[in-house]
């Protein structure tokens, strides 16, 4: 069941103010709760729907990351990525505080405020990925090369 968008989202305005080419796809529908059955319900490869991951280091200092949601982030790699000894993820509650999005609706895009932001390097491999457009049931798919224009990330092999 691949539905395209019919409601935007801030992430897809945004998009659209930096004229950056994006497909929205929703998934309300499908009852789909977590990253895999969100990738089967868009039926998309689950390699390239990614989730977004915040997390905090010993020193109080915010990151995100961004895996695929067949993949699980690995902290020492993830905290190597971005020069820290230890980081870990923030508690949920914390997550709509901090970043002004939900558990579940997390996006790269459109944060509160700017972090550090690392995506696994095989972001890169596909001609686009998709990832939250910032609420629940609704994603994005853009090419990365366009992605890193509004949001500056690194790439960097985060994940076991």
């Amino acid at each position: 069941m691949r539905v395209l968008a019919e409601e935007k989202t801030n992430v897809m305005r945004l998009l659209e103010s930096k004229k950056i080419p994006y497909q929205g796809h929703c998934y309300l529908q499908s009852g789909a709760v977590d990253g895999l059955s969100v990738a089967a319900a868009l039926q998309q490869d689950p390699a390239r729907v990614f989730k977004t991951l915040v997390t905090v280091s010993a020193s109080g200092k915010h990151y995100v990351f961004v895996v695929p949601v067949c993949r699980e982030l690995n902290l020492k790699k993830a905290a190597k990525s971005v020069g820290e000894k230890k980081i870990e993820m923030i508690r949920q509650k914390d997550l709509l505080p901090l970043t002004g999005y939900i558990h579940g609706g997390c996006s790269p895009i459109g944060m509160k405020k700017f972090f550090s932001t690392v995506f696994d390097e095989s972001a890169e491999k596909f001609d686009t990925i998709m990832f939250s457009a910032g609420k629940i049931g609704y994603q994005v798919e853009l090419c990365f090369k366009d992605l890193k224009t509004v949001c500056p990330a690194s790439l960097f092999s985060i994940c076991d």
